[in-house]
């Protein structure tokens, strides 16, 4: 069984890594990278139950469906190389067992309410510094830490979602400040200014553990209901016009 805390810190340590190596490197060296980090995850993952592989994986997929859009199509952030860098996906996965660590540490757990409410108080004071003290006006993380601040408030997992939170500040602080990805000044199409990292910019992540979160319960039921659970669980999601 892995110390929480050892394991946070192994992997923030990865990040350190990957944005101190990726400012050498070319789409190869890119490459390279990315299947070290994935070589990573599959280790963390080794002798984690089901469900927690489940949930994993699920944020990886879902995590790089919104990357596609939100750093290719939609352009409201680029990478160094103006690609989608292979260790990015994997990336999120050890972003989400990072969180989940932290958030199962002794102190955590003895202290769950106020370790909550650090985080709540943490991200309202990074959102309030970006309309009022950064260098960038911050509107679009303003409103992405109310959406952050509603889930912690009314999700299921506000501790898994705080450990995340602490994660994706370092992560994001990093990965600016050493060039992996650069968040533009403006979203495109909206007008709204943004910092650069956005302070909002760990909502998205807790959108991934949530829906990850729900459909890895939803696959467990129905494995553990058999078939007819399977077949009660499609019918479930059939609309009612076409039974």
């Amino acid at each position: 069984m892995r110390p929480p805390a050892l394991f946070t810190l192994g992997v923030l340590l990865v990040f350190v890594a990957l944005g101190l190596a990726d400012r050498h490197v070319d789409l190869a060296g890119q490459l390279g990278l990315g299947f070290a980090t994935w070589a990573v995850l599959l280790a963390a993952l080794w002798s984690l139950p089901l469900e927690r592989r489940l949930q994993t994986l699920l944020v990886v997929g879902v995590a790089t469906c919104m990357e596609v859009v939100g750093s290719i199509l939609w352009g409201v952030y680029t990478y160094r190389l103006h690609n989608l860098p292979l260790f990015v996906p994997p990336g999120h996965g050890l972003v989400y067992l990072a969180g989940i660590s932290l958030s199962e540490t002794a102190f955590v757990r003895a202290r769950p309410r106020a370790f909550v409410r650090a985080v709540a108080v943490c991200a309202a004071a990074w959102g309030l510094l970006g309309l009022t003290a950064l260098p960038r006006f911050d509107l679009g993380g303003a409103i992405g830490v109310s959406v952050f601040l509603f889930f912690l408030w009314k999700g299921r997992a506000p501790a898994i979602y705080g450990g995340v939170f602490f994660v994706v500040l370092f992560l994001e602080l990093w990965g600016t400040a050493v060039g992996l990805w650069q968040w533009h000044a403006v979203t495109p199409g909206l007008g709204l200014p943004m910092g650069n990292p956005p302070s909002g910019a760990m909502s998205g992540y807790v959108l991934f553990d949530i829906v990850a979160i729900a459909v890895t319960a939803w696959l467990l039921r129905v494995r553990r209901g058999g078939p007819r659970a399977r077949e009660r669980a499609t019918l479930a999601a059939e609309p009612a016009s076409s039974r």
